[in-house]
């Protein structure tokens, strides 16, 4: 699960930074390639039928895109904040958990939670409460 908020942050980390308008056309395809592969991982990790997978598919395709839009429009305001960048992501990561617990069944969502999802919403709890 380190390797997916580790891979997760990086793809946030990199969707953050401004991007030049070809670097963006020729970045779009990994990041599809990475969230087809967090979904098979999940479909692995967690057995999830097929009708699961797409729907965590589906999620991540939306809610990538849509969170990096949002941290493109801090970047294009010369926001230098990163505490603003990090409740951008929190709020996307917060969703998509929120998505998950209604497409996992109650033992998917435990085992979800035991391969670290429990410690980021933890910290991401803390972060919300700290502000």
């Amino acid at each position: 699960m380190k390797f997916v908020q580790t891979g997760l942050f990086a793809i946030l980390l990199f969707m953050a930074v401004p991007q030049q308008t070809s670097a963006q056309q020729q970045e779009e395809p990994d990041i599809y390639e990475q969230i087809e592969k967090e979904a098979d991982r999940l479909q692995r990790v967690l057995d999830l039928e097929d009708w699961q997978v797409f729907y965590v598919d589906s999620t991540l395709k939306h809610d990538f895109p849509a969170m990096r839009e949002e941290a493109q429009k801090l970047a294009d305001a010369k926001v230098a904040n990163r505490d603003m960048y990090i409740q951008v992501q929190d709020k996307w990561m917060d969703q998509i958990d929120a998505t998950y617990k209604r497409i996992f069944t109650e033992e998917q969502w435990a085992e979800y939670l035991k391969q670290g999802a429990a410690k980021a919403q933890k910290a991401r709890a803390k972060r919300k409460a700290k502000k």
